[in-house]
């Protein structure tokens, strides 16, 4: 079974999630701005609320410390299903960002003196920033992959040109939130390995983990970090997962705590649970779609399907649907990273000519239409300026947007053309 075509599952689908159809200050709206914050599952806000009146914390010799105890670990125990984690542990942080940041600080600081710390020019800053930042405090030379302009994309062969055995650190971006565009984590993995068998791999999972399709198992990493708020849960925490040669690494902790711990402080156990009601939601996908009775199987039939349904809903933006020309068979638009790119994942960015972005940006706010503007700023100009572009608009899409919200996009943005 397929998401595609099944109106019964997508309107399924499109029930279980937080203001699907209309913002609770603008009223009535199509959401394609999943990839600065996708739509909140309603099981997450139902958690959240729960456990925010909780006042009792974990440690504690009576029933309700004992109850979050099994909740965090109960959660742990779904993460690993979720992305196929079959060693090392997870812990939660303030954010991706900050997860990032001391894992890849943890990783050089601990790296040989002299040695090298390499990473893509298409990263996202949340981890070129804490490796560039890092390796000059450590002692390390940084190395810079240039990715390809017109794709958008790094391969395994681009760092393979810049490798070296003395490289101790190296970082990935599973998918560009800029461009859209996947990279293959495993075969650029291995292709560090086999130069570098000993280095440490982190990568940025952020604006993947939505689209499905987590495997850690089969990357050959150290570290991994996600957003919750971008794959159904909600602001305000960041999930890590790292190996247990990552784990083992001196790091910062407090004075005689246990060596494995990489927590600060008591962490919010409703954290934990809205990971939880996540992993849960993606099996009741696979269930629906599969009938599958493995976990890890239904959440791969739902990562699979998912996948399959965006590349139908992004080709549909990019070539039409119905009688409606796509963004690519119009004269005023231009696609970021080419018209078909099989390594998109449910982003388009675009460029309406002689119409400044913001101005784009607005008119599709006046129809109802939820996007975003990117500029050539820290966050964004490492793709933008190269290409020549101050700014782009960027249109996000997840499995539950429909073929029928493309097609209104698509009808505004024809009206745009000079």
């Amino acid at each position: 079974m397929t998401i595609q075509g099944n109106a019964p599952l997508i309107a399924s689908i499109r029930n279980r999630f937080a203001h699907v159809e209309s913002c609770p200050f603008a009223g009535p709206r199509i959401f394609f701005e999943n990839a600065g914050g996708a739509l909140t599952l309603k099981s997450v806000v139902e958690t959240s609320g729960k456990f925010a009146a909780i006042p009792d914390n974990q440690g504690r010799d009576n029933a309700a410390s004992h109850a979050l105890v099994e909740i965090i670990q109960r959660a742990k125990a779904d993460l690993a299903v979720f992305m196929n984690a079959q060693s090392g542990q997870f812990f939660v942080g303030e954010s991706g960002t900050e997860l990032l940041f001391r894992m890849i600080r943890t990783a050089c600081v601990n790296a040989p003196a002299g040695s090298k710390v390499i990473g893509a020019t298409i990263e996202h800053p949340a981890s070129r920033s804490a490796a560039q930042r890092w390796a000059e405090i450590a002692g390390l030379t940084y190395v810079s992959v240039p990715h390809d302009n017109l794709t958008g994309q790094v391969t395994a062969d681009d760092y393979r040109a810049h490798l070296t055995p003395d490289v101790s650190v190296a970082t990935i971006v599973h998918a560009s939130p800029v461009t859209g565009i996947g990279m293959d984590v495993a075969v650029i993995a291995a292709a560090i390995r086999e130069v570098a068998p000993g280095c440490f791999i982190i990568v940025d999972g952020i604006q993947h983990a939505a689209h499905g399709q987590l495997d850690l198992a089969s990357y050959d990493v150290d570290g991994y970090a996600i957003s919750p708020y971008k794959v159904f849960s909600r602001h305000g925490y960041g999930v890590a997962w790292i190996s247990d040669r990552m784990t083992a690494l001196p790091h910062d902790r407090l004075i005689d705590a246990p060596a494995e711990g990489w927590e600060f402080g008591t962490r919010d156990t409703g954290a934990y649970a809205t990971m939880s009601d996540v992993v849960n939601y993606f099996d009741w996908l696979g269930g629906e779609l599969s009938g599958a009775e493995d976990p890890r199987a239904r959440v791969e039939a739902a990562g699979h399907a998912i996948h399959a349904y965006e590349q139908h809903l992004t080709t549909a933006l990019i070539h039409g649907t119905g009688n409606l020309a796509g963004l690519s068979e119009m004269a005023h638009v231009t696609i970021l990273a080419g018209a078909d790119n099989p390594s998109r994942e449910g982003l388009v960015s675009i460029v309406v000519a002689d119409t400044p972005s913001a101005d784009v940006v607005r008119a599709l706010n006046e129809q109802g239409i939820r996007t975003h503007i990117r500029k050539d700023d820290h966050y964004s100009g490492n793709v933008l300026t190269p290409l020549g572009l101050r700014d782009c608009i960027r249109i996000s899409l997840c499995h539950y947007n429909t073929e029928a919200e493309v097609a209104r996009l698509l009808a505004v943005i024809k009206d745009m053309a000079p």
